[in-house]
């Protein structure tokens, strides 16, 4: 099988934008330095960890630690994995409730390399009552070739279904269903699921061929959920890449995800 590759490519900055964004930088310590120091995350508040190992691009962590900070039932968030200082393992995964692997993945192959060691661990915290959270290359890494194996479901990249309206791995916008609507979520080669028949996962939205683009399934007395667009993509993400949104920038869908994997 060949390598998969999938990540979300960020374009060239040019030497005046740097500049700027530096100028920017340089304001805002000035400011932070005048300003109170922002309060520690209420402890009370679940914790989500999430995946920013070598893989990661450099939105793609911060955006959704972002997403679940401000989500309508917040978490405190920490990052895991490889130069992060704190490992994925059994007893980091027991202090948490949710964990996200998010997208920006290179290269499928060589991101389970790094993750396969953890896998029994990861899937015995998750049908013990864990949830996965998987964007993207996280759907990926839910299925099984390889991955977590944690759907009922056959996962491959969307463009090589029959019937898909995108047929390369530039970042765009892509069209879904979602509860009876048209909707736009910006994707850059992300997975897609084809549900088994008679399991009990629950589709939130279809591509425009109709196979899911998100779905959430139980996992033991756990629950999974993966999305193949960037529910979790803001304002930048599409400014940087030259799109646009036609619905605005909404968080309804990726709300609604993380209130499926995570409720009971």
């Amino acid at each position: 099988m060949p390598v998969r590759r999938q990540g979300r490519s960020r374009p060239f900055r040019s030497t005046s934008v740097r500049a700027l964004v530096a100028t920017a930088l340089a304001a805002l310590v000035m400011v932070m330095g005048c300003a109170p120091a922002t309060s520690a995350p209420d402890p009370k508040l679940p914790l989500a960890l999430i995946y920013n190992g070598p893989q990661g691009c450099d939105d793609c962590a911060p955006s959704i630690a972002t997403l679940l900070r401000n989500a309508p039932h917040a978490f405190r968030t920490k990052y895991v994995g490889p130069g992060t200082g704190t490992p994925l393992t059994a007893a980091t995964l027991a202090t948490a409730s949710l964990y996200v692997q998010p997208g920006g993945g290179q290269d499928l192959e060589s991101s389970w390399d790094d993750l396969k060691g953890v896998a029994d661990d990861l899937r015995a915290w998750i049908s013990g009552g864990g949830s996965y959270l998987g964007v993207c290359f996280g759907g990926y890494l839910a299925g099984a070739d390889p991955g977590f194996d944690l759907l009922p479901a056959a996962v491959g990249g969307y463009t090589d279904t029959v019937g898909a309206t995108v047929h390369n791995d530039r970042d765009t916008v892509v069209d879904v269903t979602y509860r009876g609507q048209k909707r736009h979520m910006y994707f850059q080669d992300g997975p897609a699921f084809t549900v088994k028949p008679n399991s009990n996962a629950e589709v939130l939205a279809t591509y425009p061929n109709g196979i899911a683009a998100i779905m959430v399934a139980p996992y033991g007395k756990g629950k999974v959920g993966v999305s193949g667009p960037h529910p979790e993509a803001d304002q930048s993400w599409y400014d940087e890449a030259d799109l646009e949104n036609p619905d605005g920038i909404r968080t309804d869908i990726a709300y609604e995800l993380i209130e499926k994997t995570t409720g009971r």
